[in-house]
């Protein structure tokens, strides 16, 4: 068939934007969140859209989570707002190699 492959010969690559993790990757090594796809993938495969979309959404999560670390990034903005409350209350204080007067070392 002359189309074989048709997106290697011309040097562009379609399927990046579908699979970002599954993709051919540097060295061989998998992706970080290339688990994550591919639970996500296997989960939707042969469901259509609107299925897949309610029945996977715990997949989903877990991989846009890798992706972006949405929720990790709340959390530790929610625990420096805590620590500074506590710092202005007077009930935390903070080591000496936190506040960048430690000893120099050699």
């Amino acid at each position: 068939m002359p189309f074989w492959e048709l997106q290697r010969q011309l040097g562009i690559d379609v399927d990046r934007w579908l699979l970002r993790q599954s993709m051919a990757q540097p060295y061989g090594k998998a992706a970080a969140c290339h688990a994550f796809e591919r639970e996500w993938v296997e989960c939707g495969h042969g469901l259509g859209q609107t299925r897949a979309r309610r029945e996977c959404q715990p997949e989903y999560e877990d991989f846009m989570e890798c992706m972006h670390r949405t929720k990790l990034a709340v959390r530790l903005r929610t625990i420096l707002e805590q620590r500074d409350k506590m710092i202005k209350e007077g009930k935390y204080t903070p080591p000496d190699y936190h506040k960048g007067k430690e000893e120099p070392r050699p």
